[in-house]
């Protein structure tokens, strides 16, 4: 995509990429139903940057910039590779578990061995999955750190998160079928949020106006504090934290 293709978005990434201090990566529009962002590649000059047409006509240019720094920041964090390396290890270990499933049990003591091997192998695949999961997540607040030291205040990243989390509402089940392989890589997880989350969410939008302002950032970091046991053991395998506690997360850097 060209600077005439797509003039805002062009402009809005080059400025991001300038402030970031990094090479400009390349950038591209997906035609996927749902507003989101992502990034990928292997090294900086070999990034790229993607939105979804809903994306563009859902965010306001101040809060397009604040998702662009998100992703800017993913690129210079090296996340993409960070993330793709560490999940190796639980695919290393379920193979493990299969060759020794798989392997026979030639002997009894051997069959023994075998199968202490298997099952350690096993366990370790569910571990270090978690701990994956646990990683994906912090660095989405890397990226959200990020993205608010690029704008400069909070507000516009908090407003963004909170459209797109609104936006999962309306996301069918095809829909997100479809990103599945991708949504790991998505600035927010297109599925759909459950009713208790959307409610606080709405709840901080006090004037109604779709956006969240310093007061209802803080308002919200109170609501965040409500959220119970279960949510965090929902969380822990998930690859994005939870939306509500992150987008209360931000109130730390109003100023």
């Amino acid at each position: 995509m060209t600077s005439s293709d797509e003039p805002r978005l062009y402009g809005i990434v080059a400025k991001a990429s300038a402030k970031a201090g990094i090479p400009m990566p390349r950038v591209g529009i997906s035609n996927v139903n749902i507003p989101n962002a992502f990034a990928f590649g292997r090294t900086m000059r070999d990034s790229r940057i993607c939105v979804t047409r809903p994306l563009l006509k859902l965010l306001s240019d101040d809060e397009l910039e604040a998702v662009i720094g998100h992703e800017l920041s993913h690129i210079k964090n090296r996340d993409m590779i960070i993330v793709t390396a560490l999940s190796v290890i639980p695919l290393i270990c379920y193979y493990i578990f299969l060759s020794t499933v798989f392997s026979g049990y030639r002997s009894r003591e051997g069959g023994a061995v075998t199968l202490v091997i298997g099952l350690g192998a096993l366990v370790m695949y569910f571990i270090t999955n978690l701990i994956v999961l646990y990683v994906s997540r912090v660095r989405e607040y890397y990226a959200d750190a990020g993205s608010v030291d690029l704008i400069g205040r909070p507000e516009p990243l908090a407003s963004a998160l909170y459209k797109l989390a609104r936006s999962t509402l309306h996301n069918s089940e095809k829909e997100v079928k479809a990103v599945k392989s991708m949504k790991a890589f998505f600035a927010v997880d297109p599925t759909p949020k459950v009713s208790k989350e959307m409610k606080l969410l709405l709840e901080a939008d006090v004037n109604g106006d779709g956006k969240l302002d310093a007061y209802e950032l803080l308002l919200l970091e109170k609501k965040a504090n409500s959220l119970g046991f279960t949510s965090r053991i929902v969380e822990l395998f998930s690859t994005h934290p939870n939306i509500l506690r992150r987008i209360a997360r931000l109130s730390r850097y109003l100023h």
